[in-house]
């Protein structure tokens, strides 16, 4: 008989700083804990499943549908490939290089020389800013807008009718076989913008990340003959490696309608989806009552999928890292995350309490399967709530 796991993460939702979240400056960050309390804010699925069961965050129901537990993050870093990375099962433990002032003058002429055009910015700043400060001078030279943040990425903004899509692609991807050690950021970001000042960015952003290290859960699933299905960036996270079907989504909404339409199918193996407007659209933003509609809408989803989820079934739902909307930052936080694991045959209302490493889910994932993990790391929580 067919298995089935949906491992969903909710890009950004953290639930509650790390001990060590003093390193990156996030002290006290708590991304649910900014949302809850919003009007947006209704979760009443999320709130049986057990995720305010989940220690520390309080408000919990007496009888919790699911398991659950709080994740915390072993690798050193908060960005998204590096927590993807460990939930797959490889932990990584030194930073990807971040650039506070802006890439080296010599990276940024070989770009130049490499792409045929001038390089813009070349500074940390928010998505949305960047294109309001240099969108007109993009638009008026055709340079490319270069630029970072706290996270280990090289983004790349254009507007669509100066620099073509492909063109940009095209571009990042020049940037990411030039970004080798020590410059091997974990992703480039194609960030095209299109319509009129101040400018709108479109959903044709596409990451070229760093190929994982070593083997994760998902190249083991695969050799193993399972499918290996991803929604969203998850793709892109892993540079392919290991995924043998990709479906790529514009929005939270279409992420969980295509979601949606795998439960309706039959596969073998594991659905891996990415949310990514938790933290795209809203956490990067600080827009805490996005943020929780966002969470309210995934709520609705959550309901109604549940009640179509098979016998044999699993579904778990975690999250990377944190990006708490109501501080001063726009940048991602070192937070704890939740897991919440449900099916019929999974017990429900068990307290698997504070989980060393995100790379447990990658063991339990693998457990369920009967794969062996190989050189991956984590250990599985499936013998301690399998029916």
């Amino acid at each position: 008989m067919a298995k089935r796991f949906f491992l969903i993460v909710l890009d950004s939702f953290g639930v509650g700083e790390l001990p060590d979240a003093s390193l990156w400056h996030d002290e006290g960050s708590n991304t649910l804990g900014a949302i809850r309390s919003h009007p947006n804010f209704n979760c009443p699925e999320l709130k049986a499943m057990g995720l305010f069961n989940i220690d520390g965050v309080g408000g919990g129901v007496p009888s919790p549908k699911a398991s659950y537990a709080k994740m915390a993050e072993k690798s050193m870093g908060k960005d998204t490939t590096i927590g993807h990375w460990e939930i797959a099962g490889v932990i990584s433990p030194e930073p990807l290089p971040t650039y506070p002032n802006g890439f080296p003058e010599e990276l940024i002429k070989e770009f130049e020389q490499k792409t045929g055009r001038r390089v813009i910015c070349n500074k940390p700043y928010s998505g949305t800013e960047v294109i309001k400060d240099y969108g007109r001078e993009q638009v008026e030279t055709g340079a490319l807008i270069v630029y970072t943040s706290a996270d280990s990425v090289f983004q790349v903004a254009a507007h669509e009718d100066v620099v073509p899509v492909e063109e940009l692609y095209r571009d990042c991807g020049i940037a990411r076989e030039m970004l080798a050690p020590p410059h091997n950021v974990g992703r480039v970001i194609a960030r095209p913008f299109n319509g009129e000042y101040p400018y709108t960015r479109t959903s044709n952003r596409h990451d070229f990340s760093l190929v994982p290290p070593s083997d994760t859960m998902l190249n083991l699933l695969q050799k193993a003959g399972y499918d290996t299905i991803s929604v969203g960036k998850i793709y892109d996270i892993f540079a392919g490696s290991g995924i043998s079907e990709s479906n790529r989504t514009v929005s939270n909404t279409h992420g969980m309608q295509v979601t949606k339409e795998l439960q309706a199918r039959d596969f073998n193996g594991l659905c891996f989806v990415n949310l990514v407007d938790f933290d795209m659209k809203y956490g990067h933003r600080n827009d805490v009552a996005g943020y929780a509609a966002a969470a309210t809408e995934f709520d609705g989803f959550l309901s109604g999928f549940v009640k179509e989820m098979r016998e044999d079934d699993v579904l778990l739902i975690t999250a990377d890292h944190g990006c708490d909307p109501a501080t001063p930052s726009t940048d991602h936080s070192r937070e704890y995350t939740p897991m919440l694991i449900y099916g019929q045959k999974i017990k429900s209302g068990v307290n698997l309490g504070v989980r060393p490493s995100f790379a447990d889910i990658s063991a339990t994932v693998l457990d369920f399967f009967g794969v062996p993990q190989e050189n991956t790391s984590g250990k599985s929580f499936l013998g301690e709530i399998k029916k």
